[in-house]
């Protein structure tokens, strides 16, 4: 199977590629800066670009059997839309060129899950300190609901760098649940990638925590 990765550079994408190249996929890896991915593999290829310049996702797209999104941005910025903007850029490029599977990283406290983020996150973090990231969160996500591709939305609780542990819980509503508000990138990498094998979850937003 032939994937592309957006936002391979960073932390949860990095975990996209490498599982994804144990496992034996053809990987792409689309960055801003290949410097910030120094892997070699024969099954990888990268590509530099920007999502928010439609024009260099046309070297990127074509020929994939499904697309990875785990964008991110570092700043909490008014008015950023980079998030969304980014990702209509892949949609239309998708659509396009006939590439219909599409796995997006979002977050929980996004959509229907905004209320399961826990009270730390969910009443203060968020609305404080990520309230314009959250927002464009929410816009990325209605744009991949309304696509027309067959998406899954992976909303993860709180991110991690620890090691993969198979551990970790999955449900369309935490609401009720026991959760530990946290989950390591390793596990969200991998759960993205199992639902290249499954329909179980296309067409539908799922969360993801310890």
């Amino acid at each position: 199977m032939k994937i592309l990765v957006f936002g391979a550079s960073g932390a949860t994408g990095r975990q996209l590629v490498q599982q994804a190249l144990d496992q034996q996929f053809s990987v792409t890896a689309f960055v801003r800066d290949p410097a910030k991915l120094p892997l070699k593999h024969p099954n990888l290829r990268v590509v530099q670009g920007d999502v928010l310049r439609p024009d260099t996702l046309e070297k990127a797209v074509p020929g994939h059997d499904a697309v990875l999104l785990a964008l991110g941005v570092k700043k909490n910025q008014s008015g950023d839309t980079t998030l969304s903007d980014g990702t209509q850029n892949i949609i239309e490029s998708m659509q396009r060129h006939g590439v219909r599977r599409l796995i997006c990283e979002s977050s929980l406290g996004v959509g229907s899950s905004k209320n399961e983020s826990g009270f730390l996150f969910g009443k203060i973090i968020a609305p404080l300190f990520l309230k314009h990231i959250m927002a464009d969160k929410e816009r990325q996500e209605a744009l991949v609901q309304h696509s027309g591709l067959e998406w899954t939305i992976v909303r993860p609780a709180g991110l991690t760098n620890g090691k993969a542990t198979g551990g970790y819980k999955i449900a369309l509503s935490f609401a009720n649940a026991k959760i530990k508000g946290r989950v390591a990138r390793a596990d969200v990498a991998q759960f993205m990638l199992q639902q290249l094998s499954t329909d179980a979850f296309v067409g539908r937003a799922v969360g993801i925590s310890y």
